[in-house]
């Protein structure tokens, strides 16, 4: 089913045309990405769609009973409410359908209503059809979703009477995509979901999308999050859009063929061009010739020539060296402990970084990841424990927040300042690599946006020439493809790198080893984020046979062998979906029971008989909130 449709789009701001002769088309269950440069018009496109902005020409059809969802970038939730309120507020209808249900078992249970068969049926009738309503439209589990996808967006610990206006932006941010995800709008319209998503709720989240019963239309710079949801992907270039089929992978692959098939069809209409052009030139004077000449001028004529294909837009051009090499015992940390003051954020912190070597620091938000960079880097004091640099090491430090960044002075200025014995000439070269040309070098560093904050933070980087790059969040703020100039540049550093970041394809690319940091110390990895995946999943499983084993008290034989383990892990996940099955259909024993009782209840032999109908409306109390309780354990299991 065609639930949206946008047919030759154009946008223009002022005089600068934006977006061109857009089509797209969004059916039932759709999983769509959106990609292209920053600035090339995603966001606006989005909201043009949603309705939050209005467009020059062409048209947007769509059926009156389609709902959308729209998440813009960064939207925090403002809200005096306390979280469960706030969430419980999406489903105000179904809270005044659960009202009047209570008033309606409350008139059926007055005595003088059951002296009256055509009222109590009447009831009835108006109670059993609203009870349908109210199931079909999820009132039963309503409160469990709520407590999933608070769950799902990390805040289970939180009290959920917290106020929202006491939250932090990113945490609000998180309940507003919540929130909008609890409406489960036919089509849904997310602009970058996955800021301030730790990975582990990003994980959560790819899967909630996945299973979406609606369309999602996404703008997104993570890579690893746009191969595991989406099926399609529009890129926007030059103002116009192309569509293509698969995954973000699927789509470079498209692409690139695309660019190689059609740059060959040009290649060889080119070279039969020239040599039809050299025939006519040596032929067309010689009268034995002429007519031969003529035919093929006439045919060049008749040609429909090539336009030569568009190759990528204009990219950033760098790379990282170093000034000279470090020793090879870079840093050493030791039963560290970092924080603010005397809040400590984690403790017992121990690992070792040597020449070469490429280490992610993963770990959900708040634990510390970027508290203990500044601690490496000197910005912030260590509370206990020992820190001990290498031979000659020099240390380049990438603030996610580019907190120095926020000065008066030109971008030329920012880094001729730095390195004032290089030439304008030079410095302006640099720039140009990182997409600073003519008049853009001008502008004031605090005008910049977020994007071009990150280019120029990025050649800072570049000219100091460290031999170990301490990078926080280094991919914040770039588009798609600049992410791959940076990773293709870190690759072939020939430093050391110990960095944070929550883009997981960026990991896997970069990372040689995982750091794993919880609140009591850091856990190594010995490969890429995927290689880190596994391994913690093999320990989730034999933490749970061991908890099996505690429970039960029957000693479980712990076999080491890979076979063993899996055998194990697969019948775990048998128990889950045992278990699954069971409360299905405990639930519709329930539901089946809660039926029966109100049938019961328009029987003239029991609506007159007050007590056994108070026996009944205990019953399906009781049923009820076994009912609830069971879905709540549903949506656990089900995660």
């Amino acid at each position: 089913m065609i639930l949206l449709q946008v047919n030759q789009l154009t946008k223009y701001y002022g005089a600068d045309l934006i977006l061109s002769n857009i089509k797209l088309e969004i059916q039932n269950r759709d999983r769509i990405a959106l990609v292209g440069r920053n600035g090339a018009g995603k966001s606006t496109l989005l909201k043009i769609i949603a309705g939050h902005l209005s467009y020059d020409s062409g048209e947007i059809i769509k059926p009156k009973d389609v709902s959308i969802g729209y998440l813009a970038q960064n939207t925090g939730l403002e809200s005096d409410l306390t979280i469960w309120d706030e969430m419980m507020a999406v489903f105000e209808s179904l809270q005044k359908m659960e009202k009047e249900l209570r008033k309606l078992e409350e008139k059926m249970a007055d005595p003088a209503v059951f002296e009256n068969p055509s009222a109590y049926e009447r009831i009835l009738k108006e109670y059993d059809l609203l009870q349908i309503q109210f199931k079909e439209q999820g009132g039963y589990q309503y409160e469990a979703d709520i407590r999933s996808v608070l769950h799902g967006l990390n805040f289970h610990e939180y009290d959920h009477t917290t106020k929202i206006s006491s939250l932090s932006g990113g945490q609000k941010t998180r309940l507003a995509l919540g929130k909008l995800l609890l409406t489960k709008p036919d089509i849904l319209i997310l602009d970058e979901p996955t800021n301030h998503l730790d990975i582990e709720t990003l994980s959560w989240l790819e899967q909630y999308l996945q299973n979406y019963d609606g369309a999602v239309l996404i703008v997104s710079h993570d890579r690893y999050f746009l191969d595991k949801v989406v099926t399609q992907v529009y890129e926007i270039s030059r103002h116009q859009i192309q569509k293509y089929h698969g995954n973000y992978s699927s789509y470079l692959q498209q692409k690139a063929e695309n660019f190689e098939r059609e740059m060959k069809q040009y290649e060889k209409q080119q070279e039969e061009i020239s040599k039809l052009q050299e025939f006519i030139a040596r032929n067309l004077a010689r009268a034995s010739t002429t007519k031969r000449a003529q035919s093929r001028r006439k045919q060049l004529e008749k040609m429909e020539i090539m336009d030569r294909p568009l190759s990528d837009e204009k990219s950033a051009s760098f790379s990282f060296d170093i000034e000279r090499q470090s020793g090879n015992d870079v840093l050493k940390v030791h039963d560290l402990a970092v924080g603010y003051k005397e809040n400590k954020v984690s403790e017992n912190i121990s690992f070792r970084i040597t020449r070469g070597d490429s280490i992610a620091l993963v770990g959900p938000n708040g634990i510390g990841k970027s508290t203990l960079l500044k601690t490496i880097v000197k910005k912030l004091p260590a509370l206990s424990g020992e820190i001990q640099y290498g031979s000659n090491v020099t240390i380049g430090y990438y603030d996610q927040e580019q907190a120095d960044l926020t000065s008066n002075k030109r971008v030329l200025n920012e880094l001729w300042d730095e390195h004032p014995l290089k030439t304008e000439k030079e410095i302006r070269t640099v720039l140009g690599n990182f997409l600073f040309s003519g008049d853009d070098v001008l502008k004031p560093v605090s005008s910049l946006s977020g994007g071009e904050k990150a280019r120029l933070a990025l050649a800072k980087l570049m000219m100091q020439k460290a031999n170990f790059l301490v990078l926080d969040e280094p991919t914040n703020h770039l588009d798609l493809d600049s992410k791959e100039i940076l990773e293709n540049a870190l690759i072939d550093y020939p430093g050391t790198i110990l960095f944070v970041s929550h883009d997981r394809y960026f990991i896997n690319r970069i990372a040689t080893k995982v750091l794993e940091l919880s609140q009591n110390g850091a856990v190594e990895y010995l490969g890429d984020y995927d290689y880190f995946l596994e391994k913690k999943q093999e320990k989730e499983e034999i933490r749970a046979l061991e908890q099996q084993q505690t429970e039960t008290t029957e000693p479980i034989k712990q076999e080491k062998n890979t076979y063993q383990q899996d055998k194990e892990a697969k019948k775990l996940e048998r128990q889950r979906k045992r278990r699954i099955e069971e409360i299905e259909a405990l639930i519709e024993s329930l539901e089946e029971q809660i039926t029966n009782n109100n049938q019961l209840l328009c029987e003239p032999e029991i609506y007159q008989d007050h007590e056994k109908v108070m026996e009944i409306n205990l019953q399906n109390e009781k049923a009820k909130s076994e009912l609830e309780a069971l879905l709540e354990e549903w949506a656990e299991l089900a995660e």
